[in-house]
């Protein structure tokens, strides 16, 4: 496949704000993100970069409200995190913070945190990375299973 290019990975992920002070101390509150550098155009604070201390991607804030407002709604990604009591933790530290969720349930391909929203209304996911997570009856998921009604479940 040497006619494939070679990829490393996501470099960093970017929304649309309409209030950067507001965005980056909320993700640095919910997420545990911290500030790296700032973007000024003219004179005016336009963006910021951010990371994550533990494994998060990177993420980019970019002052621009009448994208944020189209934007508002749409999960254009997802965050993974390692395992199914890594995504519990989560949830309870955001429940504790007033942070409205979906709470934590199997999907399709592993468990799911989703509907969480920030100050601008994107939804913010979350997946778990591990890939061989157990259903509950104690047999690892596989690719074959993953296709089949969870057990106890009915099609």
């Amino acid at each position: 496949m040497s006619d494939v290019p070679r990829l490393d990975g996501v470099h960093h992920l970017k929304l649309p704000v309409s209030d950067l002070a507001r965005s980056v101390a909320w993700y640095e509150s919910r997420l545990g993100y911290e500030k790296t550098v700032e973007f000024v155009e003219g004179g005016t604070l336009m963006g910021v970069g951010m990371r994550h201390p533990r494994g998060g991607p990177d993420l980019g804030l970019r002052l621009d409200p009448e994208r944020a407002a189209v934007a508002a709604g749409f999960d254009y990604f997802a965050i993974g995190v390692p395992n199914r009591a890594a995504i519990t933790e989560l949830a309870e530290r955001l429940s504790a913070m007033g942070e409205e969720h979906a709470g934590v349930h199997w999907a399709s391909i592993g468990w799911i945190l989703p509907l969480l929203h920030d100050p601008d209304g994107h939804e913010v996911r979350f997946y778990t990375t591990e890939h061989h997570t157990e259903l509950g009856d104690g047999l690892p998921l596989s690719t074959t299973r993953a296709r089949q009604p969870r057990p106890g479940k009915r099609k």
